[in-house]
């Protein structure tokens, strides 16, 4: 099911930014404006894609959550179309029922920043919400998080390895972002999949997180020294093997 108003007192955590849902689905577009105001936000909500973009150009949103199924156009048109109308395009959450791993993966590679999957939870989104209007907000800029030649930039949510820039999915941002700042320290399944999706790891399957790991490792340690690794049995963890 999804979450309530009512489920627990929703502390406030924003400033007045503005937000727009884009649901066609009146009673998840109420429950989502509701509690985002409740939280210290300006919402507004369309319930098409054509709606949605009038609207972005007009308003100006300071971050759009969008359904991925809308009666006229799909949310990835929509969202290819915000990136190619603007470069400083708003960020992009997208709310999907899709439950595949795999398939949210290849969907996200237009320029969307983040996704939540149907049934979500209310403190999931506000989380997201949250991270994605961190690096917008006028006059602030938080310092990189880094390990040794690794570095990120939540703002424009890319990553490097020295001069080298790493083509990473959403998903695979988050997780090295949470390896980085427990850099040093043995991470489990449970909770990467705790921290990626707010559900434990086997609600997408026993090696969803095998594969992501797989697949950020390849990208992160095409070079020496390796930052990835793994302890056998226990879970993963992020920085360089010291010489015995």
């Amino acid at each position: 099911m999804y979450g309530s108003v009512s489920e627990k007192p929703v502390p406030a955590r924003g400033d007045g930014q503005r937000i727009l849902v884009v649901d066609d689905e009146s009673r998840i577009a109420e429950l989502l404006s509701t509690t985002l105001e409740l939280a210290g936000y300006q919402v507004g909500t369309a319930a098409t894609g054509g709606e949605a973009l009038d609207r972005v150009g007009r308003e100006r949103p300071d971050l759009v959550i969008l359904d991925v199924m809308l009666p006229d156009l799909d949310g990835f048109t929509v969202c290819r179309r915000l990136v190619a109308a603007d470069e400083d395009h708003p960020p992009v959450l997208f709310l999907t029922a899709r439950d595949s791993l795999d398939s949210l993966v290849t969907g996200l590679g237009i320029g969307a920043n983040d996704y939540v999957t149907k049934p979500f939870r209310i403190a999931e989104v506000l989380a997201r919400v949250q991270v994605l209007l961190r690096g917008r907000r006028r006059g602030v800029r938080e310092e990189e998080p880094r390990y040794a030649d690794l570095v990120l930039d939540d703002t424009t949510r890319q990553a490097r390895r020295g001069r080298r820039a790493l083509d990473l999915t959403p998903a695979e941002y988050r997780l090295l972002r949470y390896l980085l700042v427990n850099a040093g320290r043995v991470v489990s399944k449970e909770q990467i999949g705790e921290h990626l999706w707010f559900k434990d790891h086997r609600s997408y399957g026993d090696n969803a997180i095998e594969k992501l790991i797989s697949r950020l490792r390849h990208k992160v340690d095409e070079a020496e020294p390796a930052l990835i690794h793994t302890r056998r049995g226990f879970g993963y963890w992020l920085g360089r093997l010291t010489a015995v």
